[in-house]
């Protein structure tokens, strides 16, 4: 059972590993794989562009597809290259993270597993429901998991980071902190008017490149730009730690069921507490009063923004590295790949029964 394993490890074709600015898909991609390195796990990463891993690499294509995150076709050209790739070579187990592999995953040799990073809407929960008879699903959040479609998972695993390379910073600057991206699931409108109502300055740094990014931005965001307002645009590698650990909080006024959310834990990996709605794995992944505040809507975050200068840095950083740190994630993974390869030894109606 320590033997060490083949991995492959499916990365989406949009950004690449580790990501330069947004993409907390990829950023997990790459703490896996290398941490799985780390083991002495043997890891092939199938990606785009110049990415980088402690692992041996497969570029698909040559360029990330970053201004077409979301859309579907670049991940069926992605999966279409991949197939004859992965044909070629000999895995314990396939780790993908595309919505398109999970079609074509019964004819691979080895097991799928699948960390599903969308909400379980009524259409990804579908697609979810309809291949869990032959895809290991992994969940990012008890709350992702308790939504509704697939009924099967294999496992709930949270996401980590390698809180040794974020600066903890103790001392404070008297403002919030926005981080994520232009779309109205994000809540940049709320964080102003929040921040306002606290009379605490905010920065705004997120992605903002896709079209209707930018529509957004334009028509919701920037006419309540002011002196007390400051855009940054989209920052990433030593700029977002940087500007995360001179904040006195991450304001985060999600407007949807988030599955995860890694800016939490890296936010809290520099010692800075978060203020969020308690909306998807908030809950989760906060310890009110100690590592961030919550509550039900944005009408209570001008108080909590009031309240966040109580809660202690070094408890911020103490929980990130106890419960959000790359060993764990990998030993739950591992575990996953190992009852995968079980079941896979064993007709599934005999190993269900």
């Amino acid at each position: 059972m320590n033997d060490p394993l083949r991995i492959a490890v499916i990365a989406t074709p949009y950004t690449e590993i580790p990501p330069d600015g947004y993409g907390g898909t990829e950023l997990f991609l790459s703490n896996l794989a290398d941490g799985l390195v780390d083991r002495g796990h043997d890891v092939t990463v199938y990606g785009v562009g110049n990415s980088t891993t402690k692992g041996r690499f497969v570029r698909l294509r040559d360029e990330a597809q970053y201004d077409r995150m979301g859309q579907l076709m670049p991940e069926i050209v992605h999966v279409a290259t991949l197939e004859p790739a992965l044909a070629r070579e000999s895995f314990d187990v396939i780790h993908d993270n595309t919505v398109a592999g999970l079609l074509v995953a019964r004819a691979r040799k080895a097991p799928t597993i699948a960390t599903m990073h969308a909400p379980m809407d009524d259409e990804m929960g579908i697609v979810a429901e309809a291949v869990s008879d032959h895809v290991d699903l992994v969940a990012i959040s008890e709350d992702q998991r308790a939504s509704g479609l697939p009924k099967r998972w294999a496992a709930t695993i949270h996401h980590a980071i390698r809180v040794s390379e974020f600066p903890f910073r103790e001392d404070k600057e008297d403002w919030a902190l926005f981080l994520g991206r232009m779309s109205p699931d994000k809540g940049a409108p709320e964080a102003i008017e929040a921040a306002r109502a606290a009379g605490m300055p905010l920065k705004i740094a997120a992605k903002c490149v896709e079209p209707e990014e930018q529509a957004y931005f334009a028509e919701h965001v920037e006419p309540l730009l002011g002196p007390d307002v400051e855009w940054l645009g989209e920052v990433g590698g030593r700029d977002k730690l940087e500007v995360l650990g001179r904040a006195r909080c991450l304001l985060f006024p999600i407007q949807w069921d988030e599955p995860f959310g890694l800016v939490m834990i890296e936010s809290l990996a520099c010692g800075t507490p978060v203020v969020a709605i308690a909306r998807g794995s908030v809950p989760e992944v906060l310890e009110h009063g100690r590592t961030g505040l919550f509550a039900e809507d944005e009408s209570a975050l001008p108080e909590l923004l009031r309240q966040v200068g109580d809660l202690a840095p070094v408890d911020c950083r103490a929980a990130a590295e106890e419960r959000f740190n790359i060993p764990r994630m990998v030993d739950e993974y591992v575990r996953v790949y190992r009852e995968a390869m079980e079941r896979r030894a064993v007709p599934r109606a005999q190993a269900a029964s």
